[in-house]
């Protein structure tokens, strides 16, 4: 049974008839529920389906990762499900049903502050990735107490490595170990920073993928 708490505007929780209420973060909400369907599986059901597994299946490993680098959208909504939004929204391609994420696109990190310049990788040392940028902290809103974030994605084993609090901007370089399982499996590379109070982030740029040594 339901119960409204303020009167008949006021909060509903529980379910009354075919409307069920609730509250979540602080936020009163209500939705009616869905009369059954005759077929849950037209093609457009399993299209958006199967799309939402593979952005699920990308950035599930990057959970810390986006808590950070979508820290500003988690407004009425978690960092993650701001994060699956875009993905879902301006990433996510290919042909029904093997639709495919385009990591170019599909951002770890969203905000204003000054990215990666002339950013590489180098995989050619086993157990490692290296990264490394010019030092571009006197353009825009950088800052030389910037910090790296960096992350090696493997989609094989749905498993990422990432630091977080990395090298200040001036450094230009970081190195994230690896484990000596991936040798030989393809991985997907990003890089964003964050500044040093936290409270701003640059949109993340993926450096294509390599093969770990």
């Amino acid at each position: 049974m339901g119960k409204i708490s303020q009167g008949i505007l006021g909060g509903l929780s529980g379910k009354v008839g075919n409307v069920i209420g609730g509250s979540w973060k602080g936020i009163d909400y209500i939705r009616i529920k869905p009369s059954s369907v005759a077929n849950p599986r037209t093609e457009g059901q399993v299209n958006q389906r199967n799309k939402f597994t593979v952005t699920l299946e990308y950035l599930q490993p990057n959970k810390e990762f986006l808590k950070v680098g979508y820290k500003s959208f988690a407004t009425k909504k978690t960092e993650f499900n701001a994060a699956m939004s875009y993905v879902l929204n301006n990433a996510v391609g290919g042909t029904a049903p093997n639709f495919t994420v385009d990591y170019s696109n599909a951002l770890l990190s969203r905000g204003s502050l000054s990215g990666a310049l002339n950013a590489t990788t180098d995989l050619a040392t086993a157990g490692q990735v290296s990264f490394a940028w010019d030092d571009n902290s006197t353009e825009g809103n950088a800052n030389t107490t910037d910090k790296a974030m960096v992350l090696v994605y493997n989609p094989s084993k749905k498993e990422s490595m990432y630091i977080l609090d990395g090298a200040i901007r001036t450094a230009g370089s970081q190195i994230v170990n690896i484990p000596g399982t991936y040798a030989g499996d393809t991985v997907e590379l990003f890089i964003a920073f964050v500044s040093a109070d936290g409270t701003q982030v640059s949109n993340s740029l993926y450096l294509g993928s390599g093969t770990a040594a």
